[in-house]
């Protein structure tokens, strides 16, 4: 099996310990290890891949705390760096009665945006492995310079390139400076996660099926429509479509739920040897077991508060489906 390499943020989540209140109203918080690259790593460490993360922590309290989480989790941290030069990133989240959030971020800049290009190895990379990449990091920095050089080494090895915009508006300095970087990173990818209330504002189109038609351009080989617990689409062309349905669970936290719904995606084309030359079929072949096990990833992680603690492994996920299946709650795609 290949190795999953996500690069981008790697955070603390302050997650609230009461639902329903206003992010400035919350009064207690426990942290979480965060950051939806290093949530995509966590989550195929934890499914039984290889997975590491590339980024840069401050050398503090925090950054050590991270590290220590994400080796836990069994992800490679011998590739995150160190610095004295800005402080790591915290998060603030609120939650609402349904489990949906509001973030506050404080960086400005955390250490993750000082990655640089020059901190990119190319030889790590291999023709089996994955690069997962989000649009957090995509503003002006060092970090910025970083997706690209690693973007383009994975490429030229014949890796596969996987982003998910998982937009922050929050964070950029404008929505129009988020989504012309966004629609920039696009053509970049081999396999392109998108939610459903990040599809309109992403490609300016109102129409969910022109939309995604204007997102095949570039490396483009797959779209992955997320619904929510509503399941998921899986596009390998604008006509080619292929639907797979959610699960209804008890949700506490939907922090990180996308993110393990990409960790499982990712896992399966890393378990597949999934390659820039046959991914496409593979998708096609095993559409139904893949997106099953995505949806069902995703699913357990919302029945517990945080997002790498409530990752599971393969035993939870495969013992989720067969429970879902005895009570009928799967059908065929």
């Amino acid at each position: 099996m290949g190795q999953l390499f996500a690069i981008g943020e790697l955070l603390i989540d302050f997650i609230p310990l009461e639902k329903g209140s206003a992010l400035k109203d919350v009064l207690t918080f426990e942290r979480a290890a965060g950051g939806a690259p290093a949530n995509v790593a966590a989550a195929v460490s934890r499914l039984g891949g290889n997975a590491a993360m590339l980024t840069k922590l401050g050398k503090d309290a925090f950054g050590d705390y991270l590290i220590e989480q994400l080796a836990s989790a069994g992800v490679h941290t011998g590739f995150i760096q160190r610095t004295t030069e800005a402080n790591t990133g915290l998060a603030f989240v609120s939650l609402q009665e349904d489990g949906e959030r509001d973030f506050s971020f404080y960086r400005n800049p955390s250490s993750d945006l000082l990655l640089s290009e020059a901190e990119i190895e190319p030889t790590i990379f291999q023709t089996d492995d994955i690069l997962h990449f989000g649009s957090v990091d995509l503003v002006e920095s060092p970090m910025k310079q970083a997706h690209l050089k690693a973007i383009h080494s994975v490429e030229r090895q014949g890796g596969l390139i996987s982003f998910d915009p998982n937009v922050r508006l929050p964070l950029w300095t404008s929505p129009d400076e988020c989504r012309k970087t966004i629609q920039a990173f696009i053509p970049t990818a081999h396999i392109l996660k998108i939610s459903e209330d990040e599809l309109e504002f992403i490609t300016g189109i109102p129409s969910s099926e022109k939309a995604i038609a204007a997102l095949f351009k570039g490396n483009v080989k797959a779209v992955v429509y997320t619904r929510g617990k509503n399941g998921a689409d899986l596009y390998l062309s604008p006509e080619e479509k292929y639907q797979s349905q959610g699960f209804n669970v008890e949700v506490q936290d939907t922090t990180g739920a996308g993110d393990a719904f990409v960790g499982g995606l990712l896992y399966q084309l890393l378990d597949k040897k999934a390659t820039q030359e046959n991914v496409t079929g593979l998708l096609r072949r095993n559409h139904h077991e893949i997106m099953q096990f995505a949806n069902a990833t995703g699913a357990i992680t919302t029945m517990k508060k945080g997002a790498i603690p409530a990752l599971p492994n393969q035993m939870d996920v495969q013992r989720f489906i067969q429970q879902e299946s005895n009570e009928g709650m799967i059908t065929d795609v």
